[in-house]
């Protein structure tokens, strides 16, 4: 039942199970207290060995209409195979988090938005690759035009 919890909080980027992807939900869903003060978690699906993925990503900002970037902290819980990403962004300006990752081959990848709340769930993009530039770029100008709050 405990694993029926987690799933709940996440969001599906994908339906076929066999692919390489992430999903996210809150702190909280990831059934560790230790992560609590991450702006999210993420889990990867479609990886039979968890520690054979590779994850990475950056916080891309705009700050005073000025391009920004930050190497995430990415962290792994006490679950194989999900993540916490924690705010080591600045607290100004419009941010996204472009995560990517590669399992055995495969590629994922993700654009959440974050905004004043937390990180926007319902605006947040999936990709079976990682983001382009175009993609990322647009959630950004999306979020500073508010259209994700």
């Amino acid at each position: 039942m405990r694993r029926l919890g987690f799933i709940s909080w996440l969001v599906p980027s994908v339906a076929l199970a066999q692919t390489f992807a992430f999903t996210i939900g809150s702190p909280v869903a990831s059934q560790d207290s230790r992560v609590k003060t991450a702006a999210f978690v993420f889990r990867t699906e479609g990886c039979a060995d968890s520690a054979k993925a590779r994850i990475d990503g950056t916080a891309e900002g705009l700050v005073k209409g000025a391009r920004s970037s930050v190497v995430l902290k990415i962290t792994a819980t006490s679950r194989p195979g999900v993540y916490a990403v924690y705010p080591t962004w600045p607290s100004v300006g419009d941010w996204v988090v472009n995560l990517k990752g590669t399992c055995n081959g495969a590629s994922a990848g993700a654009v959440i938005p974050i905004g004043p709340a937390g990180f926007i769930r319902q605006s947040s993009s999936f990709f079976p690759r990682p983001a382009s530039e175009a993609e990322i770029a647009a959630a950004l100008q999306a979020l500073s035009r508010g259209a994700h709050q």
